[in-house]
């Protein structure tokens, strides 16, 4: 009887231990749909949270290990903007400024329309609460208004801080702000789609088996998106906002990017691509994939189902669509590599 227990046990260790090597793992190949191939572009970017297209030759990506946010130009050669950070995670760039999303803190930085001269930190928001997640993207509205996702201190509470498991608007210029959007777990990322409005991700409860699911959500000001009321019996409590898409519970579903018109890869002029990160509380691998989402332009619903487009990506964070409309992404982990999905030619 004692060696059946210690075989089992062994079993699940071992099942354990190749879960967690498998996403990082060298026989774990990358794979896209037919007609595009994927490529390291990249090695070495730290601990990659955010990237964003400055312009066709300028990549800014943040290092959520190094505490600092830094260009990649075409030769991917490195050159730091901001230093001395804590636990860097997103930003967003105006014609004139930088925002930097902290652990807690919301910043701008002035720039000169080149990125030669960054100017002295400006604090904007602070101390917000930080404890399983933290402050995450920071993105502009059409109207200038910043949206930041502000994630949950815990798992499953009620937050002392009402800034916490939430969307925030933010005055850029005071700094002025309060809540947009409540019962928001753990919202990575967001992205403003034409006609349908701002989409964002959030991430659901653990350690209560298939539930619930991760969430695409279309955000109404003032809404309620159900944590921590909701339950496995009652995953959209009354007076919540459902989602609008929704994937694998637990798989962390986390930077979106909206297709470009021109752009070579499946969809059209609604289509969002999202990282699915994969995640620790399942037995077996799930996730590390990038998926595609067609939206209705009249409303906002999925067109047919999510799929997923590039699979066995190891554990993708940041995306981000080129100018010229080919697909980057940004995996966390293995010290960060770079990823760039093109047409073949």
């Amino acid at each position: 009887m004692l060696r059946h227990i210690a075989a089992l046990t062994f079993l699940l260790i071992i099942l354990v231990v190749a879960r967690q090597i498998y996403p990082y793992s060298s026989f774990n190949s990358p794979s896209v749909d037919d007609g595009f191939e994927i490529e390291v572009v990249a090695t070495n970017l730290g601990g990659p949270t955010c990237l964003e297209w400055f312009d066709e030759s300028t990549l800014i990506v943040c290092d959520r290990d190094g505490g600092q946010v830094y260009t990649l130009d075409s030769n991917m050669s490195r050159t730091v903007l901001i230093s001395g950070l804590d636990r860097p995670h997103d930003i967003a760039i105006t014609d004139s400024d930088i925002f930097v999303s902290e652990a807690g803190e919301l910043s701008s930085y002035a720039h000169n329309g080149q990125l030669e001269q960054i100017g002295n930190r400006t604090p904007l928001v602070s101390g917000v609460p930080t404890g399983n997640h933290q402050t995450n993207a920071v993105n502009i509205l059409p109207n200038g208004t910043l949206v930041w996702h502000s994630g949950s201190t815990c798992n499953i509470c009620v937050e002392d801080d009402q800034r916490n498991g939430a969307l925030l608007w933010v005055n850029a210029s005071t700094g002025e702000h309060g809540v947009l959007a409540s019962g928001v777990r753990n919202s990575f990322d967001g992205v403003w789609v034409p006609n349908i409005g701002y989409v964002f991700t959030d991430n659901g409860r653990d350690w209560e088996g298939d539930h619930p699911d991760e969430e695409l959500n279309l955000l109404l000001e003032g809404g309620d998106y159900g944590w921590p009321d909701d339950d496995p019996s009652n995953p959209v409590p009354a007076g919540s906002i459902a989602p609008i898409a929704s994937w694998t519970p637990h798989t962390s579903m986390n930077g979106v990017a909206l297709r470009p018109i021109h752009s070579s890869l499946p969809g059209g002029n609604s289509t969002i691509y999202a990282t699915v990160y994969g995640s620790w509380n399942t037995l077996l691998p799930q996730g590390h994939e990038i998926v595609q989402i067609d939206l209705d332009s009249n409303n906002g619903t999925v067109v047919g189902a999510t799929s997923v487009f590039a699979e066995d990506v190891g554990t993708p964070l940041p995306i981000a669509f080129h100018p010229n409309g080919d697909l980057y992404f940004a995996v966390f982990g293995s010290n960060g590599k770079l990823y760039k999905i093109s047409a073949l030619i």
